[in-house]
């Protein structure tokens, strides 16, 4: 549910539609949270980047990065694929 709330507000933040709906939101919102997870893992360790808004979690799920990183999933995505009806 988790994954799904942060694939809508990516889908709010960049406004294109999702390809395959709600398997489309499920797989970009879990693929989110894992990329904003090794991301904000990436800035601890290698640069000691530690906001306290990057340990927001909600069932043990960072929040904002993975907002973060369903929102850069969704613009890959889209961005990628050719056909028309995606398009916003």
């Amino acid at each position: 549910m988790i994954a799904i709330l942060c694939a809508g507000i990516a889908t709010i933040l960049i406004p294109r539609r999702i390809p395959g709906k709600l398997i489309g939101m499920i797989v970009i919102g879990l693929t989110g949270v894992w990329l904003g997870e090794w991301g904000t893992g990436l800035l601890r360790q290698r640069y000691a980047i530690n906001y306290s808004f990057l340990n927001w979690s909600i069932e043990g799920v960072p929040i904002v990065p993975a907002i973060i990183g369903s929102a850069v999933i969704l613009y890959l995505v889209t961005s990628f694929l050719k056909w028309g009806r995606y398009y916003k």
